[in-house]
């Protein structure tokens, strides 16, 4: 079982526009989507469960969608806490740095966040207003300003300088629609990750879309870049 499983969002627009509908119907439909992954996620086992809502380039999409947005997540996230809190579910969000967020969301994000730090149930991040290279030049200014000399920098002191230090490395990204792109989403955090890449668009993905991803993982094998233990020229 991949203990931090994180999922690119993707497919909206184009279940909107396959069924002659805007594209904040798809951003709509997939409100169900997320619910029914966040549950079947915890029910699974997943200890870990990012989702990537919006990322720092989605700015540059129409300001009306943008607006619709914000709303929406804002209405999903009021109307949800309940849930999350009895499900033992720890909110947390990604970025959420830019000063065009709304006030009030800002607001809502960090009182859902306070309100289920206690938890220790799956840890749920919502990456928001995201990026991943964004979050590498700050780790990089925080550990210049803490003042460590070149020499003593690591991989292990640099990843402490990362937005949520205590967030393990992600194991599996799904990526839903077909789509085989990074799209600077937690650029440090995915280095070894499994990808899977799923035709289904996000609005009609399930749970059983999302355990047969689960299965593609512990079928494969992670080597982290070195060989198999019996791999010394002769037949395992």
């Amino acid at each position: 079982m991949p203990r931090h499983v994180a999922c690119v969002m993707d497919g909206n627009g184009r279940w909107a526009q396959r069924r002659s509908l805007p594209r904040t119907a798809g951003h709509r439909a997939a409100e169900a989507t997320v619910i029914e992954i966040i549950e079947t996620a915890r029910s699974a086992g997943v200890e870990w469960l990012t989702l990537y809502a919006f990322s720092t380039e989605n700015w540059n999409r129409p300001g009306t969608e943008v607006d619709y947005l914000m709303g929406l997540v804002r209405r999903v996230v009021r109307k949800h806490a309940p849930l999350l809190l009895a499900r033992g579910v720890r909110c947390r969000f990604l970025g959420v740095t830019d000063p065009r967020i709304p006030r009030e969301l800002a607001q809502d994000f960090d009182d859902l966040t306070t309100l289920t730090n206690g938890n220790r149930g799956m840890t749920l991040t919502v990456a928001f207003d995201h990026g991943g290279r964004r979050d590498i030049v700050e780790a990089a200014r925080s550990l210049i300003r803490s003042g460590r000399s070149a020499d003593e920098v690591t991989e292990h002191l640099f990843a402490q300088h990362l937005p949520y230090p205590d967030t393990p490395d992600v194991d599996l990204v799904i990526r839903t629609s077909g789509e085989q792109r990074i799209s600077n989403f937690m650029l440090w955090k995915v280095a070894y990750a499994e990808w899977t890449f799923p035709e289904v668009l996000w609005p009609d993905f399930r749970a059983p879309d999302f355990l047969a991803c689960l299965h593609t993982y512990r079928r494969r094998d992670r080597r982290f870049g070195s060989l198999p233990p019996w791999t010394n020229g002769n037949s395992p």
